[in-house]
């Protein structure tokens, strides 16, 4: 009877060193503090955009009796107006997140029709297909749970979401300008 020799065991190789301070024996690593104070003008350009985009979403939503949408497109306003680094408010995330959770709400309405347990694997769904495009944005998966509850038109919701998005993304850019910022950061 022949033995195989057993496979020597493998030494995970040390660690490149880092750029923190090392820690006394029996601390606690440090935790991350809240964000930098923003700069007034910041601040102000921020919020005169989103209240001036949130004012033409409410009177175009209202011109097309579709006021439902502001919830969602007031909390991605937020994100491009305050957040305009993250990767959750480039034009790829806000405009392809919002359109695919519509389309992943108007898949559910579909398949089960309307109601509040559609609403809930509208909601699921459309992260899970937001995930894969590599367009996450989290407000949009309130656009795919009303989609599920109310069953609008699919052409006229669909058409005020994207003018809705590109208006956003058009006061994102202004607010920028405005603010000393830089945004998008990408655009697809």
């Amino acid at each position: 009877m022949t033995t195989t020799p057993a496979p020597e065991a493998t030494v995970p190789a040390p660690s490149a060193p880092t750029a923190t301070a090392p820690r006394a024996p029996g601390t606690a690593p440090a935790r991350p503090g809240p964000p930098p104070r923003p700069r007034p003008l910041a601040v102000l350009a921020a919020t005169g955009a989103s209240t001036a985009a949130l004012l033409l979403l409410v009177a175009l939503g209202t011109v097309l009796h579709h006021p439902l949408l502001i919830p969602p497109l007031a909390a991605s306003m937020a994100l491009v107006a305050a957040s305009p680094d993250l990767p959750l408010s480039q034009p790829r995330s806000l405009i392809g997140g919002q359109l695919l959770s519509a389309l992943a709400g108007f898949a559910v309405l579909v398949v089960a029709g309307p109601g509040l347990w559609s609403a809930a694997v509208a909601g699921g769904l459309a992260l899970g297909v937001m995930m894969l495009a590599r367009a996450p944005h989290s407000p949009a998966a309130a656009t795919a749970v009303i989609v599920a509850l109310e069953a609008p038109p699919f052409w006229t919701f669909t058409g005020l979401l994207l003018a809705s998005c590109l208006l956003l993304v058009a006061v994102g850019l202004l607010a920028a300008r405005a603010g000393r910022r830089r945004y998008p950061a990408y655009w697809f």
